[in-house]
């Protein structure tokens, strides 16, 4: 370990040259798509269309009940029904199905009557009706960072995207600077906070350029550059590396609410557009692929479909393995037909390589690299021996499955995956427990 980079963070060979300069492709949406009734974890929605139903881009298509979060429709064409189809949590999962009628008739999913004159509670429901979710990857409804907070110095605002070949957040921020400034203005005003601050990885200086001549026009939001380390866009490094403050478990015990590039410039188009998140940029990358490139999409499109019209597999025989998200922090899915949602910012597709590992030398280096300071081969060793007690006392719950255990083996042993079975283990047991 570097003694630049510090316990937990190491320099990773990202790739992001593959995207990071290609200009965003527009996919052109297909004649059906599948809306997921899936947000993060949940599954509990009430639907308010019907088969039979004419849609426009904006229409209101369910409401998430456990915590309310509308999702709107992508086209504009005819509700075919509901069906069962492969989401990319590896489950059957229920999907509106629309048919496109290609004439991409649009309404207001949310209208604010004055956007340059709205309170802070006025934010907050725009935020909330808008069914603005973290779009960094963990889908989590925006508003409830914003409702009863107090003493909120800052809003940060994660532009870091640590993982390797993500750009999807760099392309957009270039794209919509200015939407990235509005969107953090309404934040700050949403939160009560006195200014914020917008962290990108060092070496970026397009993307600075374009962030320093942008905040001339305001006088509460700061660019910032944070080092080139992973897992540096995990809210909790990023925070320490900026703060020089710990917090138990949200950034609001110490002043801060953190929210992805992406989310700023969902919010700012919805709040003067009356645009919910009904497309995104998705980076597909990875050796696997012919022609890696940063898309534009609409929500409900099947991987396999962009695919084809980026160019295809490296090899007709897609002998490879396919990740919803980065290669760290993503989840292999065993095959192309699920559908981009809204907090899915990328598509990694990545050769197979035959891989034998070694037996665990004992060195350490999982336990020197862990950001939330673990023990992951003793996690390992509990989880093969079944251990729920050992699993519990070793604070397993914790992991954030960064994927740096596993990078850092010199044993090359999933570690990772051995760690991430021990959590549903201990949680499996604890729900037992509690029954």
């Amino acid at each position: 370990m570097s003694i630049l980079s510090g316990k937990g963070k190491v320099k990773l060979d990202g790739q992001k040259g593959l995207t990071k300069d290609k200009p965003i492709l527009t996919i052109d949406t297909p004649d059906v798509v599948y809306v997921p009734l899936v947000l993060g974890v949940a599954t509990d929605f009430d639907v308010h269309v019907k088969e039979g139903d004419h849609v426009c881009i904006g229409t209101k298509l369910a409401t998430r009940k456990s915590m309310y979060v509308p999702i709107y429709s992508p086209v504009s064409g005819t509700v075919k029904g509901i069906e069962k189809r492969m989401h990319a949590s590896k489950r059957l999962q229920n999907h509106i199905v629309i048919e496109n009628d290609h004439q991409d008739e649009k309404v207001k999913a949310y209208e604010v009557a004055d956007p340059d004159h709205m309170s802070q509670e006025d934010v907050i429901k725009a935020i909330k009706e808008l069914g603005i979710v973290g779009l960094g990857g963990s889908g989590f409804p925006t508003y409830l960072k914003y409702e009863n907070v107090q003493n909120i110095e800052t809003i940060l605002i994660n532009g870091v995207e640590c993982e390797p070949f993500l750009t999807s957040d760099h392309v957009a921020m270039k794209r919509d600077i200015k939407a990235l400034f509005d969107g953090a203005h309404y934040m700050i005003k949403a939160a009560g906070a006195k200014k914020a601050i917008i962290a990108i990885k060092e070496h970026k200086p397009d993307l600075m350029e374009l962030l320093v001549e942008e905040a001339k026009n305001y006088d509460n939001i700061e660019p910032r550059e944070v080092p080139d380390r992973y897992p540096m866009g995990w809210e909790r490094v990023l925070v320490r590396t900026i703060f020089k403050k710990e917090y138990d478990r949200l950034p609001a015990e110490i002043g801060v609410i953190v929210n992805n590039s992406s989310t700023a410039i969902a919010l700012s188009k919805g709040i003067r557009n009356g645009e919910a998140i009904t497309r995104r940029v998705v980076t597909f990358s990875g050796n696997g692929l012919k022609n890696p490139q940063n898309v534009d999409v609409a929500i409900g499109t099947p991987v396999n479909y962009i695919v084809e019209k980026i160019g295809g597999y490296i090899d007709d025989d897609c002998d490879g393995f396919l990740v919803g998200g980065g290669p760290m922090m993503g989840k292999s899915v065993m095959n192309d037909t699920f559908v981009i949602y809204s907090h899915n910012n990328a598509i990694t597709v990545m050769k197979k390589e035959n891989i034998q590992p070694l037996p665990c030398l004992k060195c350490g280096e999982c336990t020197l690299h862990c950001p939330m300071h673990l023990q992951p081969v003793r996690i390992m060793q509990a989880e093969k021996a079944a251990n729920v007690e050992l699993i519990e006392k070793l604070d397993t719950g914790r992991c954030v499955e960064c994927g740096m255990c596993t990078y850092i083996c010199p044993s090359k042993i999933e570690v990772t995956d051995m760690v991430a079975k021990a959590k549903r283990r201990m949680q499996l047991a604890q729900r037992k427990k509690n029954a």
